[in-house]
């Protein structure tokens, strides 16, 4: 775990030097195979290693995360590092001057960039591909995507290729890359991380975590929590309620009414259930999708906010000049989001208190909902889910609501697809109830352990 690794650094039993080279080793080794990593920081990865070996033998404090490589992914700015973004449009980009928040509390923690990971062009789409670097591929499954847009986040950690990986949700993009790789992510509250930059999604996205146990997963949010200047959203400090347990799980099949699950994974989310109640010890009633199938979805509410706010934040003119150059999940978002008119747009701004509200009373204070993170066994690495024939719809997804709603989701690995790809249940918990979620999340990685690592690769934990 993270915590071991990190005692070692201290106790100078592994300098930081090692695991930086270890890190840049196993990128070399297993990246092309996976596509994951899209730039590596070489030589300043070292130098910084050294330093922090020479200032931990001086008995200075470094911070909790001393001498750690960690990766960004390409959506973030990291100081020295281009952020491309996925597209085709930002591959000449000049390397940042200033860290996003995320990467800037990491590296004030003591951890080290040693590269960037692969993103869908502008983070659009639950797999991870693009016409500037390709496709990402999954460590459980070559063939297979390892989702997105934290895809190459996921795919890198799950491969060993570094002990931490950064990863954004504005729709999912932790949540669907953890269920995909056998990872553990969390997407906290809204206003539990606050947000510099400003996103592009404005109200609906949210750094998070990803990580291969539980524990990782808390100690990562607990260096990432907090507010932040310029975030009005931002909580002033994290939420803290004590007791972990929930007094009751709802399970549902989906959050908006498309039709039952396919059968494969209907029997893995029932075996789920029963593990719930047997080896949880917690009572679980099954209910009905708590929002309709029928235009307006909520799911196309949220197509509709983003869709019109990256639009607005990378200019009309600019998109209409450049549509041809665009990956083309990215293009056919573009070119509905110029269709959105100004009242659709604030119409479906209101619906998100409808959303809210919904769910916030079936949760109430001390209820989580059960459900599949995601409605396919997976999709393969240009995003076509080989079931139906074409890259998934809305109905591919349970994800995208809680963006809508603000509320916090976990996504936990439960066994494997019949493809062999990890299947992912998704917890979801009250408004700032985030510790409910950890504390569900500990229980059921005590009784469902599982793999650190994909088949064929070795964590990385020395």
């Amino acid at each position: 775990m993270l915590a071991d690794l990190t005692i070692a650094v201290r106790e100078r039993r592994v300098s930081a030097a090692e695991l930086v080279r270890a890190s840049l080793g196993r990128i070399e080794r297993m990246n092309p195979s996976l596509n994951a990593v899209v730039s590596v920081r070489t030589d300043e990865a070292l130098a910084e290693a050294q330093d922090v070996d020479r200032r931990l033998s001086a008995g200075e404090d470094l911070g909790p995360l001393a001498g750690i490589p960690f990766l960004v992914k390409d959506t973030e700015d990291t100081v020295g590092m281009p952020t491309r973004h996925g597209s085709l449009l930002f591959a000449d980009a000049q390397p940042a001057t200033s860290d996003d928040l995320i990467p800037r509390r990491l590296k004030a923690a003591g951890a080290i960039v040693v590269g960037k990971t692969n993103t869908p062009e502008f983070a659009f789409e639950g797999y991870t591909d693009n016409r500037l670097f390709g496709p990402t591929r999954n460590p459980w499954g070559t063939d297979w995507s390892p989702g997105g847009s934290s895809g190459g986040s996921a795919a890198a950690l799950a491969a060993g290729m570094s002990p931490i990986a950064t990863a954004t949700d504005g729709g999912g993009s932790i949540r669907i890359p953890a269920a995909f790789c056998g990872l553990a992510g969390i997407k906290p509250s809204n206003g539990v991380i606050g947000r510099d930059p400003i996103p592009a999604w404005i109200d609906l996205s949210t750094p998070g975590p990803l990580a291969s146990s539980v524990p990782d997963l808390r100690l990562l949010l607990s260096l990432e929590a907090g507010p932040v200047a310029g975030d009005p959203t931002a909580l002033p400090t994290p939420p803290s309620h004590p007791g972990r347990r929930p007094a009751r799980v709802l399970a549902l099949d989906r959050f908006v009414g498309y039709g039952p699950l396919p059968k494969s994974l209907d029997a893995m989310f029932r075996r789920a259930l029963r593990s719930i109640e047997r080896d949880l010890r917690l009572p679980v009633d099954v209910i009905d999708a708590p929002f309709s199938g029928e235009e307006p979805t909520v799911d196309r509410d949220w197509l509709r906010l983003c869709g019109v706010e990256q639009l607005t934040l990378l200019g009309r003119e600019w998109v209409q000049a450049n549509i041809d150059r665009f990956h083309h999940g990215f293009r056919s978002t573009m070119e509905y989001a110029l269709t959105v008119s100004l009242d659709e747009y604030l119409a479906a701004r209101r619906r998100r208190f409808q959303y809210a509200r919904a769910l916030d009373e079936l949760l109430g204070e001390d209820t989580v909902i059960a459900s599949p993170t995601v409605c396919e066994e997976g999709w393969l690495a240009d995003g076509v889910t080989p079931r139906i024939g074409r890259i998934s719809a809305s109905d591919g997804f349970n994800v995208v609501v809680l963006n809508m709603a603000g509320l916090p989701g976990i996504s936990l690995p439960a066994g494997l697809s019949t493809n062999g790809i990890p299947f992912g249940i998704q917890f979801t918990g009250p408004r700032f109830r985030d510790e409910i979620l950890l504390g569900i999340a500990e229980a059921w990685q005590a009784v469902k352990p599982w793999p650190r690592a994909a088949p064929g690769y070795e964590p990385f934990f020395l």
